[in-house]
């Protein structure tokens, strides 16, 4: 996920076509800006876009670490990221134009938290869910806070990856591997206390790292083969409560492989990222796989953890 590409002069080439012209957690809402990843060569910033592919803006400068994994806010307003690095890992949150930075939990808030990544706003905009490695005890599990990081506490018993709160508040959806190794990756569902904890994909279909809930909360999306080279990896959408996946995206070769960011807020969309023979675009396909679109064309440049965000009339 962090390999590093040189893309500074793929960025200012983009950020010039689109100045001249034409060349991410969902809730139900009309559709803003997007939010993703890329590497700028000396690690990843965050960035938004317009879903028209104009006006991309990097909204993040950490010059230690990479940040990466953002989410929006259910107003538009906020945006939590995880901020990593060789020595730490924290969960910051910053206005959406990359100002007023904050720590909310990780190292150099916490004795003896080593790790806390991934983190993502609850539908009702008032706390976040979040992975987090406490050293002390070895416990790696779901927490969730407050906005302003206070009142952290587990999640029940959930040593699961990539939290995600269902639309209406009540489920996680959150990611396992078969082994340490993240091969064979399985998406799973629990209630809000940590109970209830039911597997809703096989790990056969190895899910990706990403995974988003539909806005209405009846599916969810990932992307399959995420971690088998020899295949294809396609956009994927599952039954909430489990059931056959239906393939989104039906791309065979090995060498063109997509991977999913989201929904639009109105859910009309999917929103993921095509690689193409070394080659990656920003793309949009409706929920049948129909209507594909190209955002940003194929290039070096590589987003990556996409998150469509609320109106830009709240931004």
């Amino acid at each position: 996920m962090r390999r590093k590409i040189l893309l500074a002069p793929i960025v200012a080439l983009l950020l010039t076509a689109i100045v001249a012209g034409p060349a991410s957690a969902t809730y139900p809402d009309r559709n803003g800006r997007m939010l993703f990843q890329a590497d700028t060569g000396s690690g990843s910033q965050l960035y938004t876009i317009k879903a028209n592919g104009h006006d991309l803006r990097q909204v993040t400068d950490v010059t230690e670490g990479e940040a990466v994994l953002g989410d929006w806010s259910p107003d538009g307003r906020q945006i939590v990221y995880e901020h990593g690095a060789e020595a730490f890992a924290r969960v910051e949150i910053m206005n959406a134009d990359g100002s007023n930075v904050r720590v909310l939990a990780g190292t150099g808030t916490e004795t003896g938290v080593t790790f806390a990544g991934d983190p993502s706003f609850t539908p009702d905009g008032e706390h976040i869910v979040f992975n987090k490695f406490v050293e002390a005890t070895e416990d790696f599990g779901i927490w969730i806070m407050d906005l302003d990081g206070s009142d952290q506490h587990e999640i029940g018993d959930l040593p699961y990856g990539d939290p995600n709160v269902s639309p209406d508040g009540n489920t996680l959806l959150m990611l396992s591997s078969i082994d340490d190794e993240g091969r064979q990756q399985a998406l799973f569902t629990a209630n809000m206390s940590g109970g209830d904890v039911e597997q809703i994909t096989s790990y056969a279909l190895d899910a990706a790292g990403k995974s988003d809930w539909a806005p209405d909360g009846r599916r969810v999306i990932t992307s399959d083969n995420a971690n088998i080279p020899e295949q294809s990896a396609n956009v994927v959408t599952v039954p909430a409560d489990g059931g056959e996946p239906f393939h989104v995206t039906e791309y065979s070769d090995p060498d063109v492989r997509a991977y999913v960011g989201g929904y639009s807020p109105d859910g009309h969309w999917i929103v993921f990222r095509l690689e193409d023979h070394g080659q990656h675009a920003l793309c949009l396909v409706r929920p049948n796989g129909t209507g594909l679109r190209t955002i940003l064309p194929l290039s070096d440049f590589r987003p990556r953890g996409i998150d469509w965000g609320p109106p830009a009339s709240r931004q």
